[in-house]
Parts: structure tokens; C-alpha cells; sequence
């Protein structure tokens, strides 16, 4: 057995090392190691023997290199404090050899040589990117989610990068948030299944792999459901809201073995997240027994002090106490954490256990043994933004995006001319998306390149630009930001509208290339206007009296209100934001070289007054039945209830039907397993894909319970005239929710199914299905 390096590289007394390290020798060989997940445990006892308070509490403290923005240089309180081991590790720095510079620093140059971890926002990709999350869940394919977190993690590790902050995974109702783009939708059944498939990309089956990354869970928890839509705002809901509709996804990732979770920025129960034992301690570790590490936000504790928690001190020790292992960027563990140990509000056990759940990690990650097995210069040479991860991102996003609308525009033909008009025709930069802090923009691929590329010789494109994203210099102006600048045109909008239409009426057809900027969604991009801005209206509204055939390929990181578009335009194809080949998986979609098959991971209302609108809602007492309007029941004066486009939406350029459902049995008892299913035919003479989605209603329960909820669903191909049967096997498994337990008078939750009737449903969407009633008893 030989002796690790990093105990060559210790610097102090050797007679007072001597003897841990010759028990840390003892205690553990390499049969051993390989044998129990948790064979490290006696390494990480003899470590913490000879670590200092101060040097415990370094292992807490998560700082920003500020490379991503600043530069590494104007950090320059990181090395003192890495040095003298009071930095766990490091986030936003970037390359191989930055990363190995000061990963030699902490082994070398620090007392006990322990390793650094290094984090990133690796979010949708790393410099190859993929679709924005929100798009990237309405492929309703895992298998393709799981390989775009595959090839993230092999780039990021290439890089140097051992731990991402992803993935998000949010439920939102609500498009006003801006970080709606960065979640799964409003489903918490296609949330979780996303948040496992994510995981597993990220993680593999062998963390220690030197191409496998520590993946992160955030935001715990309740994030997306944030009052008025407003960035870090409060939310407010009851206990079963939370474990039916909110926890799904987070729980999915600590399910499928997630290696931390971030804290979210809100309040949850009246006590901000990061400081809510309730939810980082009961929830987290003894109800899903998590046994990974739970980081802050960025400045997530020092935040509690403005929501009137106390003082850095206090609000600290607060987060320590409830379960939080380290503190991003803030650095109150670092600074006040010893204080309250010597006046008793925390224990030094709370402090070990974190510092071990830290070092436990790195174990994990396999940094004690080689710091730098993410600073291989050949990997990061040679599998990074590579043609081969360049041809799956094209093709992830060209399944990613939806169809909303086609009136036999689409797919367009090659030959003849197009007019490309919008400020998103010709706008590289915009296409990654937001949150894609890693990518080099100037190699993404615009519309305009793809287009051309794709459509061939036969093909004349003309260009103009229309409008500006928006007609307010200044608001414009907040979301040029990030390396992406939307090239504002200050010529008067009647110049660029007169501009735009002479070039439509040149040509055979328009694509109107509109929506949002990419940093018009995201992190602190909250708005109160979801529909398309109000100059880009009359854009699209004096291109359709060219009389041409017009197609809106519409860019944005949220559902939009589009009624007006919807009515008048005769194409729609949602595009989201596709990541660094946009352009060329638009073109693929819009010429027919992809057929489209993306289906809607949330609701898209007709106007902002509906929001929340979402498919599993809750049932009233004086519910609507029948047509729109009935005085006294619940509905709207103005509007219907019903969505613009539901969940589950998507149109494809194949005729593809669903036959009659066929259900095993309708009376059911015990453990016994109904099989349903669906018949589906392409009747078209072109392949397509058809997303057969199942949905249950639990008619009667012991609380109140959805309309209908996503139980299953699988994503088929279906050659030109192939019918294909779709079988789905229903157990009590599906039946199952969360309601009060009866037995106690406090709010715990029973996890439990109930007998009694229910609704099987089968569609292409949560609106257009097929219902069967059954009874089922226990």
C-alpha cells in the first residue's frame, strides 16, 4: 500500500503527524476502499484529527473566483486564504490550467494539502450547448436529456470542472418569473423523471471517474412559486401543495443519488430556506435520507439578515443549525461560526459533520487521490465543443421545439425566395440562451447561417431587420448584457417596418424571426408583460399585409401570451432558445429535414390575467361544465377558461391519430396491475413522432385532488403509414399522494393510495383525451 500524495505534502511537525498518518495507514487498504461506499470514513477520521477549527470551517467556505466575469487577478484575497486552508473550493474560474494553479496551490502550499473542489453553473451544456432547460424538457425524451448532461459533464471535466449547480429543477406556474426558462415546467411527475435522467448524465455509475461530474439539485425548495412571478420573492403554499406538486423533482434527484443540493433563495413556512430546518434536516435527510452535501445560494445566509433573521452571526449559526454544509461566497461560517461555538448556539459536531459531508465529496470525486484528474490539457484539447457534440446538440434542439401552429406553410420548400426579417434573424450571440456562462457565443450558429447552410442553392434568402427587440432603449439595454448585445437599430421603427416590408413583398415567403432577447428570461429577467413587445406586433402586422405566407419562428425562455399571433399568423414554431447550433436545427425543422415532435412542458395562457393557468389545477365546488359563460360558476367575465395551448402540446407535419383505449380490466383489487392500451397511426406519407401521454384523476380522496395528473408517457417514431400499439401498466404505485395523516392531529403527511373510482386518460395532450372510469379496491 502506498502512502497518498497528499501526505508528502504536509508542512508541520512530522512527529506530530507521524503517528495519524501511520493509523490512517492502518485502518484502510484498497480492498476495503473499493468494497464500502463509505471506506473513506476512517481516512476521513484520521484527516479531521489533525484539523484545526479554522481549517474545518475553511472546508465550509465556497468563494467566486470572479474569472467567468472579472478575471482570477482581481480576486486577490483568494490565494492568502487558500493557502492557509480557509477555502473548500472555488466557482466561475475556467481552464485547465487556471484550475490547476491554484489546485497546487491547496495541495502544496496549504498545511494539510487538501484538495479543492471546483463548481460551475453548468446548466445546458458547457461551450456546446443545448437548449435552455425549460426548451430541452419539452422533448419529453430522456433519453436525449440524459446525453446532453452527458456530454456537459465529459466538457466541464475536460476543463477541470468537478461539480456543476444543476440541475434546476424548479415546478413554476407562472411566466412572469424569469427563471421559468431554467426549470422543467409545471409537471412534477415530468419534472422528476427529468431531474433523474439529468443526474444520471451528470454522475454516471462511477463518480470517481475523471469524466463524470457532482451534479447539484436546486433550488430547494419552492423556488418557482415565487409571489407576483418577482425574482427571490415569498412563497406561501400548504403541505400538501408542497409534497404533491413541488418536491417531485427534487426528490426525483436525491432518488436517483444527486451529490448535493443548493438551497433556495425564498422563505418556505415563514423562515427563509437556507435557515428552515424543517425542510434541509426533516425533509431532506430523514425523510429522503440524503446523505450528500447542502451548499447556500450565492450569499443565500448573509441574505437572512434582510429578511429579518438577524446578524451575520446569527443568521450563520441559524443555517448551520438547520443543515446547510457551506456558504457560498458570504463567508459567515468562516468569519463568525467560531463565536457562536464559544457561546454555545452550535456544537462542534455540527461543525465536524459538515466539514466531513465536505470531504466526504471529495473522496467521492476522487481529488484525494488525484487532485488534478481534471487537468488533463489533452482532454480539454480534444473533447470539448467537438463536431460530434456539436451534431446531438443540433439534433436535441431541433426535437426541443414546438409546433404551435401550421396552416400548410410549413415545411418550407427549397427553392424560390425567403424573406428573413426580425431581430433575432442575424443575432449569434442570443442563441445560447440564458445561463450558458461557459460558451464561446461567437461560434454559435444565427438563423440566417443555418438557414443558408440548410436550405441550398435553390434558395434566395433576403434580410431585413424589422424592429429592435423592444422600443425602449433603456429596457433594452438591461438585457443586452452578458456578452450578448442585441445590436439596437436607432433608425425610426416606421423606417425598419417600410424597410422590412419591401423586402417581404420581394419574396415568396417570410420567417419572421421574434420574441424575446435571451437575457430577457433568467436569473433577476422578471417581467409583467408576457406578450410579444408591442413594436414587434406591428412588425408581424404589416407583414401580413404583404399577403404572404408568414411563419413566426418565435424565440423566448417563457410561455408568452400570443392569442393576437395565434389568430392571424398562419405558422408558429416555438423555438425556445436552442443553444450554439440554433440555427441550424431551425433550419433543419422549418425545411422538413426534422419533423417536428416537441410537446409543451407548461401551459401558455391567452393573456396574463389567466396566470397561474395550469393543467393539474384543483376542481371547484361550482366547477364550469359545459360551454363558457354560466353566471355563479367559476369562470371569467371576459375570457374562457381554457388555455391558449395546453400542456402536453405539440403539431407535427405527419396526420397522426390515436385509436380507441383498451383497458384490461375496469374492477381492480389489491396489487393487481391494470394494462392500457392505444393504438397510434401515422397516416401521412412522412415518418413523424407521436408523445402518447397518460393521465389519471383520483375521483374521490381524503383531501381534494387534480383534475387529471401526468402519470406516464412515451415518446414513439412512427414511419409513413405504421401503426404502432402504445401498452402503459398502471399499479397502486400511480395512485399514490400525499394527504394528512389521520392519526395525528399535527400536519404530517401519509404517503398512501386510496380505493375507491378513477379516471384513466390517454391523449397527445392534457386537453384532447380519451377517458375510462374504473373502481379500485384495496
Amino acid at each position: 500500500m502506498t502512502i497518498k500524495w497528499r501526505y508528502h505534502r504536509m508542512k508541520c511537525n512530522f512527529f506530530s503527524l507521524i503517528v495519524p498518518v501511520l493509523l490512517l495507514l492502518s485502518c484502510v487498504g484498497p480492498n476495503e476502499e473499493q468494497s464500502s461506499g463509505h471506506g473513506y470514513n476512517a481516512r476521513i477520521d484520521s484527516l479531521m484529527s489533525l484539523m484545526t477549527l479554522e481549517e474545518k470551517l475553511g472546508q465550509l467556505n465556497l468563494r467566486g473566483a470572479g474569472d467567468i466575469n472579472t478575471g482570477l487577478a482581481n480576486n486577490t484575497g483568494i490565494v492568502p486564504k487558500v493557502k492557509e486552508g480557509k477555502v473548500g473550493g472555488l466557482f466561475n474560474i475556467k481552464g485547465v490550467e487556471k484550475i490547476r494553479r491554484m489546485q497546487q496551490i491547496a495541495v502544496e502550499d496549504s498545511r494539510l494539502g487538501i484538495p479543492l473542489i471546483f463548481g460551475m453553473d453548468v446548466i445546458h451544456g458547457y461551450q456546446t450547448v443545448f437548449p435552455i432547460p425549460l426548451g430541452l424538457s419539452c422533448s419529453w425524451d430522456m433519453d436525449l436529456v440524459e446525453r446532453s448532461a452527458r456530454i456537459a459533464a465529459q466538457e466541464a471535466t475536460a476543463d477541470g470542472i468537478a461539480w456543476t449547480f444543476s440541475p434546476m429543477v424548479d415546478i413554476s406556474r407562472d411566466p412572469r418569473w424569469g427563471r421559468i426558462a431554467e426549470g422543467v415546467g409545471e409537471d412534477p411527475y415530468l419534472g422528476a423523471e427529468i431531474a433523474k435522467a439529468m443526474v444520471r448524465g451528470y454522475q454516471g455509475n462511477d463518480l470517481a471517474q475523471n469524466n463524470t461530474m457532482m451534479a447539484c439539485v436546486k433550488h430547494f425548495a419552492l423556488y418557482g412559486a415565487s409571489e407576483a412571478g418577482r425574482d427571490y420573492n415569498t412563497t406561501d403554499m400548504s403541505h400538501i401543495r408542497m409534497y404533491n406538486d413541488y418536491f417531485p423533482p427534487y426528490k426525483g434527484a436525491v432518488d436517483a443519488g444527486v451529490g448535493s443540493v443548493m438551497a433556495s433563495f425564498n422563505e418556505v413556512d415563514g423562515i427563509p430556506a437556507t435557515g428552515n430546518k424543517w425542510l434541509m434536516t426533516d425533509v431532506l435527510r430523514r425523510q429522503w435520507e440524503f446523505d450528500g452535501f447542502v451548499v447556500s445560494d450565492y450569499t443565500g445566509i448573509n441574505e437572512m439578515t434582510a429578511h429579518g433573521m438577524g446578524d451575520l452571526q446569527a443568521v450563520s449559526s441559524l443555517a448551520l443549525n438547520a443543515g446547510i454544509d457551506m456558504d457560498m461566497v458570504g463567508e459567515g461560517f468562516l468569519t463568525t461560526l467560531k463565536r457562536s461555538l464559544e457561546e454555545g448556539k452550535i456544537t462542534e459536531a455540527q461543525i465536524n459533520t459538515a466539514c466531513r459531508r465536505m470531504l466526504e465529496a471529495k473522496y467521492r470525486l476522487g481529488l484525494f487521490d488525484d487532485p488534478y484528474r481534471y487537468c488533463d490539457p489533452q482532454r480539454a484539447a480534444t473533447e470539448i465543443f467537438t463536431e460530434e457534440n456539436r451534431q446531438v446538440a443540433r439534433q436535441i434542439a431541433a426535437e426541443s421545439f414546438v409546433l404551435l401552429k401550421n396552416e400548410n406553410v410549413l415545411p418550407l420548400k427549397k427553392k424560390g425566395t425567403i424573406a428573413l426579417i426580425g431581430p433575432l434573424a442575424d443575432n449569434r450571440e442570443n442563441m445560447a440562451g440564458t445561463w450558458s456562462v461557459a460558451a464561446d457565443y461567437s461560434k454559435s450558429i444565427p438563423l440566417m447561417q443555418g438557414m443558408k447552410e440548410v436550405a441550398g442553392q435553390e434558395v434566395s434568402i433576403i434580410y431585413a431587420r424589422g424592429a429592435n427587440v423592444v422600443s425602449d432603449p433603456e429596457l433594452e439595454a438591461r438585457v443586452s448584457v452578458f456578452g450578448k448585445p442585441t445590436y439596437r437599430d436607432d433608425r425610426p421603427e416606421e423606417v425598419l417596418i417600410r424597410e422590412a416590408v419591401n423586402i417581404a413583398r420581394k419574396a415568396d415567403v417570410v420567417v419572421a424571426a421574434l420574441g424575446e432577447a435571451a437575457e430577457m428570461s433568467g436569473e433577476s429577467s422578471s417581467v409583467s408583460n408576457i406578450e410579444l413587445a408591442a413594436n414587434q406586433r406591428r412588425l408581424l402586422e404589416a407583414l401580413l399585409t404583404t399577403g404572404k405566407p408568414v411563419v413566426l419562428v418565435l424565440f423566448t425562455g417563457r410561455p408568452l401570451a400570443l392569442k393576437w399571433e395565434s389568430e392571424n399568423v398562419p405558422a408558429v414554431l416555438n423555438v425556445w432558445f436552442g443553444g450554439s447550433e440554433s440555427g441550424l436545427a431551425i433550419a433543419d425543422v422549418l425545411f422538413g429535414d426534422v419533423n417536428p415532435s416537441g410537446r409543451l412542458s407548461v401551459t401558455f395562457p391567452q393573456n396574463l390575467g389567466q396566470v397561474p393557468v395550469f393543467y393539474n389545477h384543483k376542481n371547484t365546488g361550482r366547477p364550469l361544465e359545459g360551454q363558457w359563460f354560466q353566471k355563479f360558476k367559476s369562470n371569467y367575465l371576459d375570457v374562457p377558461n381554457e388555455p391558449l395551448f395546453p400542456f402536453g402540446f405539440g403539431l407535427s407535419y405527419s396526420s397522426i391519430t390515436q385509436g380507441a383505449m383498451n383497458l384490461s380490466s375496469t374492477q381492480l383489487q389489491g396489487e393487481e396491475k391494470l394494462v392500457v392500451s392505444v393504438p397510434v397511426t401515422n397516416h401521412s406519407d412522412r415518418a413523424g413522432k407521436e408523445v402518447v401521454q397518460l393521465y389519471i384523476r383520483d375521483l374521490i380522496g381524503s383531501t381534494t385532488r387534480p383534475v387529471k395528473e401526468l402519470k406516464d408517457f412515451q415518446k414513439i417514431d412512427l414511419k409513413a403509414g405504421e401503426s404502432k400499439t402504445v401498452t402503459f401498466e398502471v399499479t397502486t404505485d400511480d395512485l399514490m399522494y400525499y394527504t394528512y395523516d389521520p392519526e395525528k392531529n399535527d400536519q404530517s403527511m401519509l404517503y398512501d393510495w386510496e380505493p375507491g373510482e378513477f379516471q384513466i386518460m390517454v391523449g397527445s395532450n392534457s386537453r384532447d383525451v380519451q377517458s375510462t372510469t374504473i373502481h379500485w379496491e384495496k
